[in-house]
């Protein structure tokens, strides 16, 4: 019984009746109609403002992008400015070491010089004081030998052998 329901149902709906088509058209264009004035409009304004608010969000997110991309741009620059002033710092650095070790080295050669330039007048002043006693030494030997000379007979043999002895002892003494 129950199939014969449906296959009674489903032979009217495939063969369709003037009279239901007209009220079903006119149900349909009712319920439109109806929709049109109470559900579309603020369907349609809904979708408006949702529309409004996803726009108004890829808006907030490209001016976001945008500023991303400023920031990092200025990053980089910032970046290269302080690695080119690192950069100066450093080789500041080496030429002030460089500058501090020339002059360091500078002072030190002056002060050598003057070092070797002191030393070598001081051997100076020695010499001439070695060479002025010994200029006293041979003065007095000179004397003396002279006296020996005059208190011995003027004997020239005797005068040889004087001079030989005072030679004797300024070799001796200046050894």
């Amino acid at each position: 019984m129950l199939t014969s329901g449906i296959i009674l149902l489903e032979g009217s709906l495939l063969s369709p009746e003037p009279g239901l088509i007209f009220w079903t058209a006119l149900t349909f264009v009712i319920v439109l109609l109806i929709l049109k004035k109470v559900a579309w409009g603020p369907i349609i304004t809904a979708l408006e403002e949702r529309e409004k608010g996803i726009q108004s969000s890829i808006d907030t997110a490209h001016k976001a992008k945008d500023e991303a991309e400023a920031i990092l741009r200025q990053n980089r620059e910032l970046l290269a400015k302080a690695d080119a002033e690192s950069d100066k710092i450093i080789r500041e650095g080496k030429e002030y070491a460089d500058k501090l070790r020339t002059d360091i080295n500078e002072k030190a050669q002056a002060e050598a010089q003057k070092m070797i330039s002191s030393a070598k007048d001081e051997i100076e002043q020695e010499k001439r004081r070695a060479l002025q006693e010994l200029r006293n030494e041979v003065a007095d030997l000179a004397v003396k030998g002279a006296e020996k000379i005059i208190r011995t007979a003027l004997d020239a043999d005797i005068q040889k052998k004087i001079v030989d002895s005072m030679i004797q002892d300024l070799s001796t003494k200046r050894n």
